[in-house]
Order: structure tokens, then sequence, then C-alpha cells
């Protein structure tokens, strides 16, 4: 399990980055901007067609394991859009757009005193994509015959899986039982098969209620409670 996904309740982790600004530098919104445009190319969308020669997928999903495929102490060094480029980078080269050698001499280009002029002018029809993608999205919710295996106030124990690239259960909430509070119509995917920690397919999500106090006892308020959406696949009926 990454040490990054087991930070509720944990102290002395600081000092705490109050930074406000979405942007700190230029280049983290242009870093945005390429993100964006992978998301609405990717393939696995039904959109019109583009001469672009981006021809894999990119979900929210990929940049996330992407970002966490770094050492952990690196990923609590680095700012959030640092993050991102080191994902996206990685991304590039392991789908042979681009060797190491040449984003590194790319790399050097940028640093140097001079650095090239972005490229100008762009494809009408690529724009037209991007934009038809901002407006759609491109929802996680699914339809299909599954079923719940769970209803609303039943309690659930939550499962400690094995995470190798990324995960969407937080490591305090392991080992723990709750309560289902709402469970949502219809069914959700992750756009991207998780390995061992079980998310892939479509599935069943719900909203579960903790009692804080049984998860850092003594350590919360009395009057606070923790909801949480959790994939199917992480919860457990308690017997």
């Amino acid at each position: 399990m990454k040490l990054q996904h087991y930070l509720g309740g944990l102290e002395g982790l600081g000092p705490i980055d109050f930074e406000k600004r979405v942007f700190v530098q230029d280049w983290e919104k242009r870093i945005f901007g390429v993100h964006v445009a992978m998301m609405a190319l990717s393939t696995q969308l039904s959109l019109p067609a583009t001469p672009s020669k981006f021809k894999t997928v990119w979900t929210w999903a990929d940049l996330r394991k992407g970002a966490e495929s770094l050492n952990p102490f690196d990923y609590f060094k680095f700012r959030y859009y640092e993050k991102w480029l080191g994902g996206i980078s990685g991304y590039f080269v392991s789908n042979g757009y681009i060797t190491q050698e040449e984003l590194d001499a790319r790399t050097q280009q940028f640093l140097s005193a001079t650095p090239p002029a972005p490229a100008a002018g762009g494809d009408p029809a690529i724009d037209q994509r991007i934009n038809t993608y901002l407006v759609e999205g491109d929802s996680p919710k699914r339809s299909g015959a599954m079923t719940p295996k769970f209803a609303k106030g039943e309690k659930v124990y939550v499962k400690n899986v094995p995470s190798v690239e990324h995960t969407r259960l937080p490591g305090y909430l392991r080992d723990h039982v709750g309560i289902v509070d709402t469970v949502y119509p219809g069914l959700y995917t992750y756009l991207t098969n998780t390995g061992p920690d079980g998310v892939g397919d479509a599935m069943p999500v719900y909203c579960v209620k903790f009692d804080p106090q049984t998860i850092w006892k003594g350590n919360t308020d009395a009057k606070a409670e923790i909801y949480a959406d959790l994939y199917e696949a992480y919860l457990e009926k308690v017997n």
C-alpha cells in the first residue's frame, strides 16, 4: 500500500503549504492544457476522428497512476503540477510517442537561456474535438443489470485490498466497519483497471458513513461523521 494513501489522521507531516494560486508558474497552465487535450483525444471516446497522432487511451485514472508511480517521498516533495508533468512525460515515453533521450534533449532546450518558441497554429478538427469534450465530458456512469450487493442501512466492512499502481480507497478506512448511507443509481467505472485493487469494470458505488471515533479514537469531534464514496469491490458484508 502506498504511503501517500495512508495520510488520514497522521500527524507531524508538516510544513503545510497554504498556496492558494491554482497555477504557480506559467508552464503549469500548459501542462493542464496538454492533459485536457489528451483527455479529449483519448481513443475510448466516441467523438469525430481527427488527424491527431495521439492514438491511445488517457483518463484521469492514467494521470493519477502516473503521478503515483513516483517514489512516495518524491511525491510529497513535488507540487501538484510537477507530479502531473512527471506522470504525463512517463506516459509519452512508455507509449512510444517520444524516447527518454529525446525528452531529455528537449528538456535541456527549454532550460536553456533561449528556449524554442512554441509551435504556432493548430488543426481545426482537433480544436473542435477538444471543445466538444470540454462541453460533454466523459461520465463514469454506465447502464447495466448488475444488482447492488448492499442496501441502505446495512453494515459493511472495508477490505484492505492490495494496490500496485493506484487505489481509490483511503488507507485510514481500511479494516473498518461503516453503514451504507446511499446506494447510487446505476453502475460506475473508473475508466481503467487498477489491478489487484479490484476496480475495473463498472460496478455499484455506495456512500458509506463512518464513526470517526472508531478510526481516530479520542482524537476527533464526538458529533462528527465521515462519509466516503466507495466502489463495491472494496466492501464486504458484515455478518
